[in-house]
């Protein structure tokens, strides 16, 4: 067992973790996040728990971003920080993203995940947690590391149908995300936007009083020396634009319904975009034309009127490489990046097409019903091979170094393009000026070493 081989490496006390040997401790993590990820329940949280305060001791801790976005808010320092959010092979896929943050010197970037992907693909907070920082721990990353809950969404039918019980579901969700310290958290209600209303203001009435009812939440929960970046929204992704008047009448309505402290660090837009692009018949996406005036706008008003660090982008991920440039043109706070990341590892010649083809049969087996009348094959498996990383998360772990290091390196040159087009390179000093994370230490039980 792998976690026995850490007692000549760390010690574990009262006083937390010490690193005793750093660069063996580096050679062993591939094995121990492997050990932990694929554990039983009770062993799984336990060396989860281990990683994270290893990662702590050696100065990759998980923090808020709030430092920085009110710096955004005061003074744009033009560039866009980028929230990624991996789906699978997410320990090698970190890997990447540090190895590159540290070649450009990037401190302001976000790994994330949505309530959506942490059901299909097995990821739940504490696992998402672990692994990322054992990767930065492996690439040798010291820093503040953001962990951001994206889109905590109330899902409309399930709101619709009972109140109480969708809110519970999402209020626990962000109990166990803070409790595995993702101290970035974007809020969704925007899906319960009710149009039929006479002005804008009651139309976004039940999205701000939701979100400040989380976020309320947020502020009763967050430890002691850290306030949580949270993030609003108001624009339903893939549906119409966002305007001026819905950004002020969802921020005004929020202020004048929150009296839990800091309120919000950043409001989710739509400007033409989609989750993962939209999928023409033979499986190709079609090209998306984003309303940069618009987002321009949004985030101009966001940050001169409300304080904000700015607007935030969604379903990024699929635009052509010539638009990434815009987003800290026009001042954008964040941009999520998803899907891009998926289709370079579905679409890499470096994957053996046997196993892809068993992912895909395994979807098309699985998931048949959710297979649209009028969706072609080519479609439903794009649209649906996003859950081929779940339940076939040890297939993809187990890969040999063969397949996976050249993948990786196309992942690696995606991350360094982006973070070149987002214009955040050399940002660790600002980061490392305006973020001070508060470490909080977490009891470990040392039987785990045993």
């Amino acid at each position: 067992m792998i976690a026995k081989e850490l007692k000549n490496i760390i010690s574990a006390g009262k006083q937390g973790i010490e690193i005793r040997d750093q660069k063996g401790l580096s050679a062993l993590m591939d094995g121990l996040i492997y050990e932990a990820v694929f554990a039983d329940e009770e062993k799984k949280k336990k060396l989860f728990l281990v990683i994270k305060e290893i990662a702590k001791a050696y100065g990759a801790a998980p923090a808020s971003v709030q430092g920085l976005y009110e710096e955004m808010g005061r003074d744009y320092p033009g560039f866009t920080v980028p929230a990624m959010n991996i789906r699978g092979l997410t320990y090698d896929s970190a890997r990447a993203v540090f190895r590159r943050a540290l070649a450009m010197k990037v401190g302001a970037f976000i790994f994330e995940i949505a309530r959506s992907e942490i059901g299909y693909t097995k990821q739940r907070p504490l696992e998402y947690a672990a692994v990322v920082l054992a990767a930065a721990v492996r690439e040798g990353y010291r820093g503040p590391v953001f962990l951001q809950g994206d889109h905590f969404q109330l899902v409309r039918k399930n709101f619709l149908a009972d109140p109480a019980a969708e809110t519970g579901y999402v209020k626990g969700l962000i109990q166990e995300a803070v409790e595995a310290e993702f101290y970035n958290i974007d809020i969704d209600s925007s899906t319960l936007v009710d149009l039929d209303k006479p002005t804008i203001k009651e139309q976004q009435r039940p999205n701000f009083e939701k979100t400040a009812e989380l976020a309320a939440l947020i502020r009763e929960i967050q430890p002691k020396g850290i306030v949580v970046s949270i993030g609003g929204e108001i624009g339903e992704i893939g549906k119409k634009n966002s305007t001026p008047d819905e950004l002020k009448g969802y921020l005004d309505g929020f202020r004048e319904t929150f009296k839990g402290g800091k309120g919000l660090s950043k409001l989710s837009v739509q400007t033409g975009t989609s989750h993962g692009g939209v999928v023409l018949p033979d499986g190709s996406l079609a090209k998306v034309k984003i309303d940069f005036e618009t987002l321009r706008q949004l985030s101009d008003i966001a940050r001169k009127e409300y304080g904000l660090s700015g607007a935030v982008q969604h379903g990024a991920s699929t635009l052509p490489e010539e638009a990434f440039h815009m987003f800290p043109e026009t001042g954008t706070s964040e941009v999520h990046l998803a899907t891009g990341f998926q289709n370079i590892i579905y679409d890499s010649k470096h994957l053996p097409a046997g196993f892809r083809e068993e992912v895909y049969e395994y979807i098309k087996t699985e998931f048949a019903k959710e297979k649209k009348e009028d969706q072609t094959e080519e479609q439903f498996i794009y649209s649906t091979r996003k859950k081929g990383f779940g339940t076939l998360k040890r297939r993809w772990w187990d890969l040999p170094a063969d397949i996976k290091v050249p993948i990786m390196k196309e992942l690696e040159d995606k991350f360094g393009l982006l973070f070149d087009k987002l214009k955040v390179g050399n940002t660790m000093e600002i980061v490392q000026r305006t973020v001070k994370p508060a470490v909080v230490k977490k009891e470990i039980d040392p039987s785990v070493l045993d």
